[in-house]
């Protein structure tokens, strides 16, 4: 099993240096998407026209294939605490219903903190979410709670971030569980303990963008560097992989390792315009750290005005590119 939240992430093996390689033939992952303000709202209306197409109250945890349909239970008090919980997880927008059926109930209690868990997370409750998910992780079902969650939660899906605007559609499993503890823990400044959470999962691209961009923002960039080696460019979670690796090599001062990680970004036409974007962005200021690397104070009289001006545009077009981030590309995670 994972280690605990509290826990420190044990050192990778080297059997491990390549965790974007699933070999998995079924895996709980969905399609990635890259969020961006008209995305996002198109997104929210998507899923709200779906899920009254689907016969399920907006604000509700989605399942693919729409809300399953509750079978036949055997006895009759049994058939009372099925009823009850089905009609709680897929019915109910707010978590403490299912917290009052887990004190009622306490052999479903893991199954109804973990679903609490998962609605707080879907509406961006994260310290709650977190609090629900490892209270629920803690706790042991009963073998009728098992059989109903292997039968109906199957295809409960939830949109997990694993990095900045990359989101994850997962079927209900231990990633997703972990991915969105993961998640809210960072979310709520716990760094060291969302990194913590992602150890013992099975190798995954996007449990790798998840440990990797938590490792850049611990300023763990060697570790980052090690666990990428050899990633090319196949899809757009790789390609937000490369990204990272790319920041890290430059912060590294690798300028020439960063600058190939950003050309195999560049590399697949279908790559998501706001990667491309953010890798021209990567290239603009990796030019620019090089030149001030190479170029010290006395030595910019020296250059003609034709390479200083050169420089000057390309300040203008990152600074530009930063700015247009932060007052419009990521307004949606605000």
């Amino acid at each position: 099993m994972s280690a605990g939240p509290g826990e420190s992430a044990p050192r990778i093996s080297d059997d491990q240096r390549s965790p974007y390689t699933d070999t998995r033939d079924l895996t709980p992952f969905r399609k990635a998407v890259v969020r961006t303000p008209v995305r996002g709202l198109a997104g929210n209306v998507g899923s709200v026209v779906t899920g009254l197409m689907a016969g399920r109250a907006p604000g509700t945890l989605a399942a693919e294939g729409g809300v399953p349909r509750l079978g036949r239970v055997g006895i009759r008090a049994s058939a009372k605490r099925t009823k009850s919980v089905h009609a709680a997880i897929f019915g109910s927008t707010d978590p403490d219903r299912l917290i009052t059926l887990a004190r009622a109930y306490p052999g479903w209690a893991g199954v109804c903190y973990l679903m609490a868990g998962l609605l707080a997370y879907a509406h961006d409750g994260h310290l709650r979410a977190s609090e629900l998910l490892q209270h629920g992780l803690s706790l042991r079902n009963d073998e009728e709670a098992n059989r109903y969650a292997a039968m109906y939660l199957a295809g409960v899906v939830t949109r997990v971030e694993v990095a900045e605007r990359i989101e994850v559609p997962v079927l209900f499993s231990e990633e997703a569980v972990f991915l969105a503890l993961s998640h809210s823990l960072r979310e709520t400044g716990q760094a060291e303990a969302a990194l913590a959470a992602l150890a013992g999962l099975p190798p995954s691209l996007p449990l790798a963008l998840a440990r990797c961009s938590l490792e850049a923002e611990l300023g763990r960039d060697a570790e980052v560097v090690a666990e990428t080696e050899g990633l090319l460019n196949a899809d757009d979670l790789a390609a937000a992989l490369l990204l990272i690796r790319a920041r890290s090599l430059r912060r590294l001062g690798a300028y020439s390792a960063s600058r190939s990680a950003l050309q195999e970004v560049l590399r697949r036409r279908k790559t998501d315009f706001t990667l491309r974007s953010d890798a021209l962005t990567d290239t603009a200021l990796l030019l620019l750290d090089a030149g001030r690397k190479t170029l010290g104070a006395r030595e910019w009289p020296r250059h003609k005005p034709a390479q200083l001006e050169a420089v000057k545009a390309i300040r203008k077009d990152a600074e530009m590119h930063e700015l247009w981030d932060r007052e419009y590309g990521r307004t949606d995670d605000d």
